[in-house]
């Protein structure tokens, strides 16, 4: 698998374990391929299940959907389209593939709350969570596949932060409030464990 980084493995398809060196999320996989164009594929680091990957191709062999189930989290959708490398008719999934952003999704629906910890700080509830001052120091981050969260106070509407796994910045979100406190919009920028580089946009209203 190659993209920004490069992941180098062998797996037979027969979901017998096998080590995936390489790769700060996981170090070992299972492969099993359910028919010819869907697979499974489950993430371990240290004999821990991390992760569930549900592949499937479409009927043409040019569409890949990968959806990713982790504990605690809802499932991420991505798509790719086969973008190079040529159709071998007893392995639809290989080739070149790149993300459609416009059909991925990654955390439509989610509900958060954040509300103040008391000792100027915040405290984070979604997907995962955090406590957290806006000191530009590091705070343990929980259910995340991140490490550590940074804040950083841009001004009374608008604030940044930055993840980082294994002590590499792996995400960075801008947080912004409307003037009427009503909205919140979040910008994120991030790497994915499969390297591949995702810029995503999301809406939240006060309920």
């Amino acid at each position: 698998m190659s993209g920004e980084t490069h992941l180098d493995f062998t797996a037979n398809s027969n979901g017998h374990p096998s080590a995936a060196p390489g790769n700060l999320a996981f170090n070992q996989i299972e492969l099993r391929r359910i028919d010819k164009r869907q697979a499974e594929v489950k993430e371990e680091k240290d004999g821990t299940l991390v992760a569930t990957v549900r592949e499937k191709i479409s009927a043409d062999g040019n569409e890949l959907t990968t959806t990713t189930a982790t504990v605690g989290h809802a499932d991420k959708i991505t798509v790719w389209t086969r973008s190079g490398g040529k159709k071998v008719p007893n392995d639809f999934f290989a080739g070149e593939w790149t993300q459609d952003l416009g059909k991925s999704r990654l955390r439509q629906g989610s509900v958060l709350k954040i509300e103040a910890d008391g000792s100027g700080g915040v405290r984070f509830l979604g997907d995962y969570s955090y406590t957290a001052r806006f000191d530009g120091k590091q705070y343990d981050l929980k259910n995340s596949r991140n490490d550590t969260v940074t804040l950083q106070l841009v001004d009374p509407h608008t604030v940044d932060a930055s993840y980082q796994r294994d002590n590499q910045v792996t995400q960075k979100d801008r947080w912004v409030v409307s003037a009427d406190g009503q909205q919140m919009t979040l910008s994120t920028t991030a790497t994915l464990e499969t390297g591949q580089r995702l810029t995503e946009k999301l809406v939240f209203k006060k309920q």
